[in-house]
This record gives structure tokens, C-alpha cells and sequence, in this order.
């Protein structure tokens, strides 16, 4: 089946803001079995969009168009839909009544040019947004069904998901029913991770091995297709222990979850709490652990410096002699100091050391990581190269490997693809 994805957007074309969307979108179909075999950006103009419209129709099988479903005079998706297909549009009364609903229970009186969201086709397909005030909705132009979504990614991608997809594999005749298995590491490059699972899969095998990457992580999938659950699960188990195996140490997390979220589980599940001390990360590692639900009973403290003499003095240590030297002792001692001074289980510090020069991808960077956990302090080195964006992501998935490492007994030190020792 051919697939078009039309975005629209005056800022998407003029690129103000970048087209996630879009590849998003395209992703998923990969996944499931389908492809898209075009892509077109039309801004907010009614001549350009009913002409898009026109081209998909003649063209694809099914076309799904994100964004312009909006309350404001530029979101145009609804009435050139409207247009394309021949029918006027209507007031649904049923959505009109969610969205004042919606803003009620906020307190809030829903604004006049809301009500411009619940206008669709006559004879439109209802589709389902339930978390946002955009309706989404289904029009045939030219014997082509045309899906709409609207351009906020998580509304877009929970209609994709739940009610998109599985009309798209219906339209296309595709039976039984499919699973991505998703497998997040660190310290392994796409490379490696082909080489390590080349041959994992059998010839003519169900399941469709692929990656991405997206520094400082790499994500493995696995899409499988069944005739039921029974059936995935059947096909599924025996390559994910595979994959468990010979990625082993590498793996961080795996479908929904996060290296920060699994963190945070294991040391609440322990009943421990966290401080943490960072050096050019810029608060970072605090950002991605403080904001998460139940973090309000594990994290302490965070303490932010941009050179080793302040951290060392915002933690309590003393300052002077060779104390400015970036070292995994020096980061043992701060973690070490910061775990007495504020009360937590545990402490993690960061330390980076950034080479002079211009930013460049030559650029390099000594990371010391340390951890304090009442016993024995524990600490590594790397040396790390990249501009100055990836020196601070790497090292700051780095100093949370190492604690997810620590926490589970592996190996804080053992080398990654990134690192020139």
C-alpha cells in the first residue's frame, strides 16, 4: 500500500521548527510493515493545500496529513479538506461538548475560536483525541482515505498508535497483529551492534531487526508480526534472550522506559536516596531524575559548578594545592563529601575536564565519574571526543550508566565504543 504523509505548517516549511513529526510518523509505519513513498510540506495557504490534497489522492492509497487542526485562522486542515472532498463542513456537537468540558475542568471558559475545532467534513470518521482539544477525523478524496492528526507530537502519536495504524493495516488487507520490541543501550556505536547481532535471525524469519541512533544511546528493534499474541510472544522470546545476551552490560532500559526511570526504581526499591554534583553538565543528570514521579522520596541534593574548585567548595571540601584537577579521586571525594553533607545513600559526581579550542568534533574532554555509597567509593575515567554538545551528553549518560551499573553490581569501568583511552 502506498502511504503519503503531507505535513503542513508555515513553520515547518520555512523551517523554524524542525519536522519531527514527520519522521516519526514514517518510522512507525516501517515498523509495522508499511511505507511511506512520499513525504510533502505545504504551508498555511488554501491554494497550496488543496492542490497537495489533489496530488496525494492521485497518487498514494492512503495519505495522512499532520497539523492545521487548530483553533486559529492559519489551521486550515478541516476546510480545505472539506473543500477537496465536496461536502461543507458541520459542527460536531458531541466533540463540541468534550472541548467545554475539557475546559471546565480546568476552570477555564473555552475561547470563542475553540469552537472552529469541532467544525468537520460532513461525513467525516470520527477519530479519537483523548488528550488534547484537537479532533482528528478521516475524509475519502478521490476514492483515497485521507487521515488527519493534529501537530502536537504526543496527541499525534497516541492517535497514530491506538487508532491510525490499525485502520491503515485493515485498509491494506494485513492481518493478525504486530509488536516492537525495543532494546535502549550505551557505549556500543550502530556498527558494532550490527556485527554483534548479524546473524541472529534465521532466513525468511517474522521479525525485522533494525536500529537507531541517537548519541549518546542506541536503540535495537525488533518488529515481529503474528496471528495473535500467543503467537508474537512464541516467535519474540527466544531473540529477545538473544539479544539480552549479547548486548548484556550495553542494555539500559528496554521499550517505555529510561535509564533515569530505571534508576529511580531500583533505588527506591532499595529504599536509598541520591545527591548528585555536576561539573559542566549543567545540572543535567539532576534534570532528568528530580522530575520524575516518586523522585520526591529519593532525590537530596544537586550541586552545579562549572569548574572543580566551586563544586568542591559547594559540596564542603577544601580547595587548593592540586584540588582543581579533574581525577577519579577528585570526583570520589566530591561524591564522598556530598553524600555526608547532605544525607542521601548515595552520591554521584561528574567531573569534566574540556580541552581548549574552537568547537569542533575534534574537541575532547576527560570525564572522571564518582560514587558514594557508605562503603568503598567508587570511581572511572574516559576520555571522550565530540563537539561541546557531546562532550556534556556523553558524560552525562556516562555518569548515570556507571550508577545503574553500580547499583547492579556490574562493571563501572568496562570500555565503551565512544571512549580513546
Amino acid at each position: 500500500m502506498r502511504i503519503e504523509i503531507l505535513c503542513t505548517g508555515d513553520e515547518i516549511l520555512t523551517g523554524k521548527t524542525i519536522n519531527s513529526n514527520y519522521s516519526h510518523i514514517a518510522r512507525r509505519l516501517e515498523e509495522v510493515g508499511l511505507s511511506a513513498y512520499w513525504g510533502t510540506t505545504v504551508g498555511d495557504d488554501r491554494d497550496s493545500l488543496l492542490a497537495a490534497f489533489r496530488q496525494a489522492a492521485a497518487r498514494a492509497d492512503a495519505v495522512i496529513v499532520n497539523g492545521g487542526l487548530g483553533p486559529t485562522v492559519d489551521d486550515l486542515s478541516q476546510e480545505i479538506a472539506a473543500r477537496a472532498a465536496g461536502v461543507e463542513l458541520v459542527l460536531d456537537e458531541a466533540w463540541l461538548a468534550r472541548m467545554e468540558e475539557f475546559y471546565a475542568r480546568r476552570n477555564r471558559v473555552m475561547p470563542p475560536n475553540n469552537r472552529k475545532q469541532a467544525m468537520l467534513p460532513a461525513g467525516a470518521e470520527f477519530i479519537d483525541n483523548p488528550i488534547g482539544t484537537a479532533c482528528g477525523f478521516a475524509v475519502t478524496i478521490d476514492n483515497v482515505r485521507f487521515f488527519f492528526t493534529p501537530g502536537v507530537p504526543r496527541e499525534m502519536r497516541r492517535m497514530l498508535d491506538e487508532q491510525i495504524i490499525p485502520r491503515l493495516l485493515a485498509l491494506g488487507g494485513v492481518t493478525g497483529v504486530t509488536r516492537l520490541k525495543r532494546f535502549h543501550s550505551f557505549g556500543i556505536g550502530e556498527s558494532r551492534a550490527d556485527q554483534m547481532l548479524s546473524d541472529i535471525l534465521a532466513p525468511g524469519a517474522d521479525i525485522k531487526l533494525g536500529f537507531q541512533a541517537h548519541y549518546p544511546q542506541l536503540e535495537t528493534k525488533l518488529a515481529v508480526r503474528g496471528i495473535d499474541g500467543a503467537d508474537l510472544e512464541r516467535k519474540l522470546a527466544p531473540i529477545e534472550a538473544e539479544v539480552r545476551r549479547r548486548l548484556g552490560n550495553f542494555i539500559l532500559a528496554e521499550d517505555d522506559q529510561t535509564l533515569e526511570g530505571v534508576i529511580l526504581s531500583m533505588l527506591r526499591d532499595r529504599g536509598l536516596s541520591l545527591s548528585i554534583a555536576e561539573m559542566f553538565t549543567s545540572g543535567t543528570i539532576a534534570t532528568r531524575i528530580a522530575p520524575l514521579p516518586g523522585a520526591e522520596s529519593v532525590f537530596r541534593r544537586s550541586a552545579v559548578a562549572r569548574d572543580l574548585a566551586q563544586l568542591r567548595a559547594a559540596v564542603g571540601l577544601a580547595t587548593g594545592g592540586d584540588a582543581g584537577a579533574v581525577s577519579p579521586q577528585a570526583a570520589a571525594a566530591v561524591a564522598s563529601m556530598l553524600r555526608d553533607s547532605s544525607g542521601s545513600s548515595l552520591a554521584l559526581a561528574v567531573l569534566v575536564d574540556l580541552d581548549e579550542g574552537a568547537d569542533r568534533m575534534e574537541l575532547g574532554g576527560t570525564i572522571a565519574v564518582g560514587i558514594a555509597d557508605g562503603g568503598v567509593a567508587v570511581a572511572r575515567q574516559a576520555r571522550l571526543f565530540g563537539g561541546r554538545d557531546w562532550i556534556r551528553l556523553g558524560a552525562t549518560e556516562l555518569a548515570l550508566d556507571c550508577l545503574r551499573r553500580h547499583l547492579l553490581g556490574l562493571p563501572v569501568d568496562e570500555q565503551i565504543d565512544f571512549e580513546r583511552r
